[in-house]
């Protein structure tokens, strides 16, 4: 009898500790995050975009793919009919699905299709098992890339110093790191800003590459890793909390993107009273997802409240880590 009790306590005990360490084991990989190619794992090599065409009967069907790593080998995808958003999608019909690895390439099988990434292609196959369609891997470029500062800009971060923000550091390769507050501070203003996300395929929702641009440090514009997702009010091109973007734009991490962002500052009068509220125009890889839209209050976890001084550009420090670059701002007269 005490020798069953033992051998019960003992398999007690060592379910314990495989659980303790699958849990230590989940921990661990929720906290990687990769920020360059070569130290990310064999996943992303098929996360990604893809496009082509697809024939359906007697109609070819241009598509766009969203392939999204979830660790693992595990993906989500998100195909999207008439291309990719902001490059031909109908806004209106996708079609979702998981994938695995079997045998080194990435699969899903269907009662209607089935399809097989490999080698940079996503190959669509009927239920009869015949090829119906291969989607190309592309990779996207922000039309603002690059965008070079007016005569009037101040430039930001150039890449040689982070001399013009409080607490900004510069990585190794000359890129600012997450967590920087602008000496500078400012009111109606136009801003420019690139972007990378790290690649970080165990997490979900906002403990994927998070951080936010805030406009004088009141108003948030998020920065998510928000790839394939639906683009909520607190996910990549949102206004925090106040408005989701009218199309997720946000590209496969490890991308560089681009915000654009006309700021109109909120109004005061001389007794400290808000005459009108703060505005703002987001452009998120050269595509307009927030038009001239009022911003009522400062959004959350801003490190200002609201009111009538200008204010500084703060990079949030979500403890994820990012990379920013071509950083710059041009003030515009103030509105009346």
């Amino acid at each position: 009898m005490m020798q069953t009790t033992i051998r019960i306590a003992t398999a007690g005990l060592m379910l314990l500790c495989t659980q303790s360490l699958r849990a230590d084991d989940a921990q661990v990989k929720k906290s990687q995050a990769a920020l360059t190619a070569a130290s990310a794992d064999d996943d992303f090599a098929i996360q990604g975009e893809y496009t082509g065409e697809i024939s359906l009967g007697d109609d070819d069907i241009e598509l766009g793919s969203q392939v999204i790593a979830q660790g693992d080998g595990k993906f989500h995808t998100v195909a999207y009919v008439g291309g990719l958003p902001g490059d031909g999608w109908d806004e209106e019909r996708t079609r979702e699905f998981d994938l695995r690895i079997e045998n080194n390439v990435a699969v899903h099988r269907g009662d209607d299709f089935s399809v097989t990434i490999k080698d940079g292609e996503f190959i669509v196959e009927n239920r009869n098992g015949d090829e119906v369609g291969r989607l190309q891997k592309i990779q996207r470029k922000s039309t603002t890339i690059g965008k070079q500062p007016p005569k009037n800009a101040m430039v930001l971060f150039d890449g040689t110093s982070a001399e013009h923000f409080q607490g900004g550091r510069v990585s190794k390769d000359g890129l600012l790191i997450q967590g920087a507050t602008s000496l500078r501070k400012f009111q109606d203003c136009t801003l420019h800003l690139e972007f990378m996300l790290s690649y970080m395929p165990h997490n979900r929702g906002q403990d994927r590459s998070n951080s936010g641009c805030y406009l004088q440090g009141r108003y948030e514009v998020q920065i998510l890793d928000s790839f394939g997702l639906s683009g909520e009010q607190n996910e990549c091109g949102a206004i925090y909390g106040v408005r989701a973007p009218t199309l997720n734009m946000c590209y496969p991490p490890l991308s560089w993107q681009t915000y654009d962002i006309d700021f109109t500052a909120a109004k005061f009068n001389e007794k400290g009273e808000k005459t009108s509220d703060a505005r703002m125009t987001v452009s998120h890889n050269g595509v307009t997802v927030q038009n001239n839209v009022k911003v009522p209050q400062a959004t959350r976890a801003a490190p200002l409240k609201e009111g009538a001084d200008p204010g500084p550009l703060f990079i949030q420090d979500h403890s994820n880590p990012l990379r920013f670059r071509n950083i710059w701002i041009a003030e515009r007269p103030k509105a009346n």
